[in-house]
């Protein structure tokens, strides 16, 4: 097959979703498909609506002739007009990849509406989609108002070297047996959407000599934001109990997630990768009934489950796994357990693959 992917920006970005696209990718071209990138640039949403009025776009995919157009959904209002006109002068059926919707996000009331149209709109001008978990699937559905073609390719964790399930119940003995502060594991970028001001908030509820807390992510997706918290920090006299790494080769990530007694990312989540990698480490989670988490993680199983809102439930279940290291060790081995059950990359990217050879062969007869 020959495939045009369009993305914004480099393949090579680290958040989740570029991750989920770069093993995609690495698959096709090792089945020996032919991948064309056309990377849009990073601009603000105004003027991404501005590249559906762009010819170089189309001429682009048009001079590819592709069997089949991968869209990262994230790129929707780039497309939201454009894949009209593509479908024009492209003879190739749509196909989006979507990881999660802007519109699920927390965003001001005034620009909610601009955002559910313009993704609507744009949802309802591809062929067939692969969802990264049923609740965003779900999601989809929900915006288009009515059924969403395609198929739920769940992502994997198994680009890190990961241990096996005896080193795995090694190291959840050794925390157990530990002594001093609990090791707390925060993995993302520091945005507002991934809630580390919540968690802060949380933890301020509890005794800061009992807690540390470790915060693996970028800092300049938001400097403002990350200034903000670091200054919070600061006044509430909490540097030597708050971390921040800032973005860690997968090398140092491993070890953050060997020593970690609990990973706690509050945050909504189309799937969340941190959850799985977490979880193939040992360690429980504490993550965000908003979302996909809990396709993955059983609330009083392999951690708890929350309201990203309730600060208060958020406190009330980091003091529990505080007072509990028995329960932090049972979860954990019941978390191990739960990521053996998940696919491998390989098969994720593979039953894509089958899908894309099936929508090609189709054309845009669906």
């Amino acid at each position: 097959m020959k495939i045009g992917l369009i993305i914004y920006g480099s393949l090579e970005n680290l958040s989740g979703g570029y991750l989920y696209d770069r093993k995609v990718v690495e698959f096709l071209q090792a089945a020996g498909d032919q991948v064309e990138i056309v990377a849009l640039p990073w601009r603000n949403y105004p003027r991404h609506l501005l590249d559906n009025f762009d010819p170089d776009l189309i001429a682009r995919l048009a001079c590819i002739a592709p069997d089949v157009i991968l869209e990262d959904e994230l790129n929707h209002p780039s497309l939201f007009l454009a894949n009209r006109r593509l479908r024009a002068r492209v003879n190739a059926p749509l196909v989006s990849i979507v990881h999660h919707l802007r519109a699920s996000e927390e965003h001001p009331a005034w620009v909610r509406p601009l955002y559910r149209w313009v993704e609507g709109r744009y949802l309802a001008s591809v062929d067939s989609f692969v969802f990264n978990s049923q609740t965003t699937r779900a999601s989809v559905a929900a915006l288009l108002g009515g059924p969403a073609p395609g198929i739920v390719a769940h992502p994997a964790a198994d680009h890190l070297p990961l241990p096996s399930r005896t080193e795995t119940d090694r190291l959840i003995a050794a925390r157990q047996e530990r002594t001093g502060p609990m090791e707390i594991l925060f993995v993302g970028n520091v945005i507002p959407r991934k809630g580390l001001h919540l968690l802060l908030d949380a933890l301020t509820q509890l005794d800061p000599d009992r807690w540390r807390l470790h915060v693996v992510g970028a800092h300049n997706v938001d400097s403002a934001y990350a200034a903000r918290l670091e200054r919070r920090i600061d006044a509430l006299g909490l540097t030597h109990h708050v971390i921040l790494w800032g973005r860690l080769p997968d090398q140092d990530l491993v070890l953050r997630y060997q020593e970690a007694d609990v990973l706690a990312v509050p945050s909504y989540e189309g799937f969340g990768i941190v959850y799985l990698e977490a979880m193939a480490f040992g360690v429980p989670v504490l993550a965000s009934t908003a979302g996909a988490a809990g396709e993955l993680v059983l609330h009083g199983e392999h951690g708890f489950l929350t309201d990203p809102r309730d600060v208060d439930a958020l406190a009330s279940h980091v003091a529990r796994l505080l007072a509990d290291a028995p329960l932090r060790a049972a979860m954990g081995r019941r978390a191990r357990r739960r990521f053996e059950r998940h696919p491998t990359w390989r098969q994720t990217a593979a039953r894509i693959r089958e899908h894309l050879e099936e929508i090609s062969q189709r054309g845009r007869a669906l």
